[in-house]
């Protein structure tokens, strides 16, 4: 038996003794739609450059002044309505400035001067349009239509970027499947004299055969699916310039398909930074591009590293200079932040903290320090400090332990604070970055206050090597200490997520709890290594061997589980969707004999069909290291199958291809092992809508059906 550690501290929320309701599990996973999760202030945020925040509540907007949080100003529908009648509530806004506010009118950008209540400007793009990005500054929306890319103005609602007949070719997309923090393929400059875009030629990337049934008869869907090992894309970066309608390529040479990423504009516009990393991914070179003519500049600095780099953060230049700028890495271990310029000069290291920085919020006026956000000494919290940029002091700014969710006012004087924990919905407060005060404008009422609802309990365990692991434990409504329960263990395990939170619901979906006191079972779910939040060290010890460190903390787990009288240890199923499924089929067939029952949804199940550009960060190619993709190959296992499995898939699932689970099904015919199948017909990498309430209850259903002992009775509901 593995040394536990036990509770670092216990946390149970408790709603109430009088309820009587059982929540349905299709109302959970429902709950947004049925008012189950905390309310909030809708369209809540800042006005530029003041110390007013708005939000919407019954079709009025309403303007808040932080220092006296007096409503200084009302602005009902009826007043939008007066000049576009067509609107039925009040939009959600883009932007909004002292005097005008900007939001989205179906297919054009509409900007409203609240002040003598006019239209200022309107423009139109593409009913068609994809990947939107409006710039104030230029009065222009960049969108895509197809693999081109477009500017809309006033005057003109369709200027053409790009006008490629290639359909390899794409343009202002997001390259790269959106790894290294890329979220989006167009970069407006600071003042809206350029685009620059990111552009890919996708001509080496294979095509992938998806099945559209809806068609008469069925019809092929070929996706791009760059498979380790494989052929990738090649990635180029243009300008465009707004008044020469010329663009000019930045002359990087990406034959060998390497990596573009993390493009920051200089503020004067006279340069571009970009983040270059080769395709084995352990190496960057920060670069400077010349916009004039699109030739390299410089090397700011280049990172190295054994196991991988991966930078996911663009540099954040500091108020009123065009030469100094923040740099997120992990060098020393964890997320910190330095300071460069961009001769490439190290000015200074400027956090040192021994936990992880996962964001900059701003600066003050005097741009004297900076805010960020972290996870703070618990990393299953989130919070906001204040950084002195000369000598690294700091204070934090959010009170309260749990997860909080910050907007910085634009001249840095308030916070808007949003937080829950595993005991509050949420909170929201106003907090004065000078004085640390804080003033409360929301508090959510408990939407499950009416319900018998299961409790949870955070944990905390030592892994076999001294690391400490987080846990949550959630026990059913009326649990009862004296009795036997069942078990679900929940996983995720990859890298980039985390699921143990002091958040509300303890960073669980609702679903888990309900099914818990439904069926009268114990959910289990642990962060092992490789999940984030928890320094370089911790993720990376996963590297080239995905699923051994992962399922080494996971069993830790089991045998915590274990040692509970009131947990049935012949009774222990495990689900999990994604990197989740790849860890359920791994751990049910690897450690046959510890769980009666799996449900692996979308599961990677060998890792020579995932992308190139995850896959090889984490594994190598299968040609550098086959011991690793053998290991972990899921395939190897199946004829250890003890108990039932069922693998779920989205039909069109165009993350995990459906090629992992029909191979892992045609090794289970070939060695006569019998696992059980099912498909949700054009859904992709997981099952949303409607349709999930089925998915969650097919998951279920099948657990406990198959979660017995013969041994052991059932507790009755």
């Amino acid at each position: 038996m593995k040394k536990i550690f036990s509770f670092l501290f216990l946390c149970t929320f408790i709603l109430g003794f009088s309820q009587q309701t059982t929540l349905s599990l299709e109302d959970a996973v429902l709950g947004y739609q049925k008012g189950l999760y905390p309310a909030s202030l809708t369209d809540l945020q800042w006005v530029d450059n003041s110390n007013s925040y708005v939000f919407q509540k019954d079709n009025t907007l309403i303007f808040t002044d932080a220092a006296s949080n007096k409503v200084t100003k009302n602005m009902p529908l009826s007043e939008l309505q007066k000049s576009y009648p067509e609107l039925k509530r009040f939009p959600r806004l883009m932007e909004i400035s002292s005097n005008e506010l900007v939001f989205t009118n179906k297919n054009s950008i509409e900007t409203f001067n609240y002040g003598n209540l006019s239209k200022s400007a309107s423009i139109s793009f593409d009913e068609a349009a994809e990947n939107t990005e409006y710039n104030s500054k230029a009065k222009a929306i960049a969108y895509t239509l197809e693999n081109n890319l477009f500017i809309g103005t006033a005057s003109n609602p369709k200027i053409a970027v790009t006008n490629i007949d290639d359909k390899n070719m794409v343009s202002g997309q997001a390259i790269h499947r959106s790894e290294f923090g890329i979220v989006k393929g167009t970069f407006w400059s600071p003042e809206g004299n350029y685009l620059a875009f990111y552009q890919k030629d996708e001509t080496n990337v294979t095509n992938y055969p998806l099945v559209d049934i809806t068609t008469y008869p069925a019809s092929l869907k070929n996706i791009k699916y760059p498979m380790a090992g494989q052929g990738s894309e090649i990635a180029k970066i243009g300008i465009y310039n707004l008044k020469t309608l010329q663009i000019v390529y930045l002359d990087i040479d990406t034959a060998d398909e390497h990596y573009l990423t993390n493009l920051s504009w200089t503020p004067d516009e006279k340069y571009v930074l970009v983040a270059e990393i080769n395709r084995g991914q352990n190496h960057v070179w920060y670069n400077r591009y010349d916009v004039s003519n699109g030739k390299k500049v410089n090397t700011l600095f280049e990172e190295t590293n054994d196991k991988w780099t991966e930078p996911e953060h663009d540099a954040v230049f500091l108020p009123n200079s065009n030469t100094n700028f923040l740099w997120f890495s992990e060098r020393n271990g964890f997320m910190n932040l330095y300071q460069y310029a961009t001769d490439g000069k190290l000015i200074k290291q400027v956090t040192n903290f021994n936990w992880v920085v996962t964001g900059i919020l701003g600066f003050d006026l005097k741009g004297e320090h900076v805010f960020i956000s972290g996870t703070g000494a618990d990393p299953r919290e989130m919070h906001t400090f204040k950084v002195n940029l000369k000598n690294g002091k700091f204070t934090k700014l959010t009170k309260i332990n749990g997860t909080h969710s910050t907007q910085l006012s634009t001249n840095g004087n308030y916070l808007i604070d949003s937080f829950s924990n595993l005991n509050i919905p949420t909170n929201i407060e106003i907090v004065a970055t000078d004085n640390n005060k804080s003033t409360s404008i929301f508090t959510a009422e408990n939407p499950l206050k009416d319900y018998k609802m299961a409790t949870t309990e955070f944990i905390k365990l030592k892994g076999n090597d001294g690391t400490d692991l987080y846990a949550k434990i959630t026990k059913p409504a009326n649990f009862d200490a004296t009795k036997k329960y069942p078990v679900m263990v929940y996983v995720y395990g990859g890298p980039h997520l985390q699921l143990v939170k002091n958040s509300w619901l303890g960073g669980s979906n609702l679903w888990m709890l309900a099914f818990a006191s439904l069926e009268n079972y114990i959910v289990f779910t642990l962060d092992n290594r490789g999940s984030e939040n928890r320094g370089f060290a911790f993720e990376s010890a996963v590297h080239r061997n995905l699923g051994d460190a992962e399922m080494e903390d996971q069993l830790t787990g089991i045998d915590y589980l274990k040692s509970l009288n009131f947990v049935d240890s012949k009774r222990i199923a495990v689900n999990g969707w994604s990197f989740g499924g790849f860890m359920t089929t791994s751990l049910m067939l690897r450690n046959p004999g510890i769980f009666t029952t799996a449900v692996a949804g979308g599961p990677v199940t060998d890792w020579k069909y995932y992308e190139v550009m995850y896959g090889e960060r984490y594994m190598d190619t299968p040609q550098e290291n086959p011991q690793g993709y053998e290991k972990a190959k899921v395939h190897n296992y199946i004829k250890n199958l003890e108990g039932k499995l069922l693998l779920i898939i989205g039909s069109v699932d165009p993350v995990v291809v459906p090629q992992h689970s029909m191979t892992l099904l045609q090794e289970a015919v070939k060695q006569k092992v019998q696992i059980d199948f099912f498909t949700y017909p054009m859904h992709e990498h997981n099952v949303g809508g409607v349709d999930r309430a089925h998915l969650i209850k097919k998951m279920m259903d099948y657990i406990v059906e198959n979660n017995k002992s013969p041994l052991t009775p059932e507790i009755a509901p």
